[in-house]
């Protein structure tokens, strides 16, 4: 077998998928040497001793180490230091071998080129495979002052909880606003959260930020008309993503794709108070990312089924008549991410293939 498909393999053993397609073996030959293949195919998404690849891979170690290295600062590999010890792991396609390598920016024809590939795929098969599952690997969380005071009863949906609870956060920019270019929002909104953030900082592909200056991104984010979405558990967030519906992939698994399951909505969902809305049209027009909402006889309505609950429009409302409730019908949130993943390889059918490569 061909490494290159070898690898996709790999890759697409892991909740992210990375379904066949001519446009990812043309992204793996860009990211990926031959020589950096052969030695990722030998890896896992687990780490692995620099001794081990190289062993399994039957290099040296010196020679493996020059290309672990040379992957590690691509963004297509992950490394870490442990007692004096480096150890590398694979990255999934989402978050890792897709937007890594757009963090520090772009603005290459080698980026030009790999950001039309990724949009190609993600229509032919990216998109569908990712968001096509009844569990979805991304939430929304609503914005903090959209929630009303006696719902906030769940630590998991109050998004400066994810901040405060954190032992390590990095910033770093939007790859999706990067690759696609789509709209003008701000970009250095993508908060990552420990041993992946230490990485991304040490690679320079981010930069450490305090609490403070994470709440701060999340403030811009709600003014610019940002989603906040991270992992869809309720143990801890990885990251906390601010997404728009033109570019990010998260939301377009629904806006563009029309997948019920693309992302869970959180949840609660808006409601018009019609005696207050003075007929702006703010919330329709400029704050509610699904379009799910629309004017009529000069008052906002809104379309429970298409509402995912960010809360942009409740902020974004100067005459306070639209407010958050809880939905009839609550979405379940898997207590862990480790259950959400195993959820996620039994619905696709490939827990077997993602034990084989962590056993490896």
């Amino acid at each position: 077998m061909d490494i290159y498909e070898r690898l996709r393999e790999i890759l697409d053993s892991h909740p992210s998928t990375a379904p066949a397609a001519k446009s990812i073996n043309e992204i793996l030959h860009m990211l990926f040497t031959p020589e950096e293949a052969a030695l990722a195919v030998n890896m896992s998404f687990k780490p692995k001793s620099l001794s081990s690849i190289a062993k399994a891979a039957g290099s040296s170690e010196s020679k493996a180490k020059q290309h672990l290295e040379a992957m590690a600062d691509k963004g297509i590999i992950q490394s870490r230091n442990k007692a004096g010890e480096a150890f590398y792991a694979l990255v999934p396609t989402i978050p890792g071998v897709f937007e890594f390598p757009f963090m520090k920016g772009g603005g290459t024809p080698m980026h030009k080129r790999l950001g039309e590939l990724w949009e190609e795929y993600h229509h032919e098969a990216l998109g569908n495979s990712f968001a096509g599952n009844p569990t979805p690997l991304m939430r929304v969380v609503a914005v903090e002052k959209s929630i009303p005071a006696q719902d906030r009863i769940h630590p998991y949906e109050e998004v400066k909880n994810f901040i405060n609870d954190a032992n390590y956060i990095a910033v770093t920019n939007c790859a999706c606003r990067v690759s696609v270019g789509q709209c003008d929002k701000p970009k250095e909104m993508c908060l990552i959260f420990g041993e992946m953030g230490e990485f991304l900082v040490e690679r320079k592909f981010a930069r450490q930020i305090s609490r403070e200056e994470g709440m701060k991104v999340l403030d811009t984010a709600e003014k610019a008309g940002l989603v906040h979405t991270s992992n869809n558990s309720a143990d801890r967030a990885t990251l906390i993503c601010n997404c728009c519906p033109c570019c990010c992939t998260v939301l377009r698994g629904r806006t563009q794709l029309k997948h019920a399951h693309a992302f869970e909505p959180s949840r609660f969902e808006a409601r018009v108070k019609s005696e207050d809305c003075s007929g702006c049209s703010i919330c329709a027009d400029e704050r509610c990312p699904m379009k799910a909402i629309e004017m009529k006889d000069d008052v906002a309505r809104v379309h429970p089924e298409e509402c995912i609950g960010c809360g942009l429009c409740v902020t974004g409302c100067p005459v306070d008549a639209i407010e958050l409730q809880e939905r009839k019908q609550l979405p379940a949130i898997p207590k862990t991410v480790k259950e959400m993943g195993a959820q996620v390889l039994l619905e696709k059918g490939r827990l077997d293939a993602f034990m084989k490569v962590m056993q490896s």
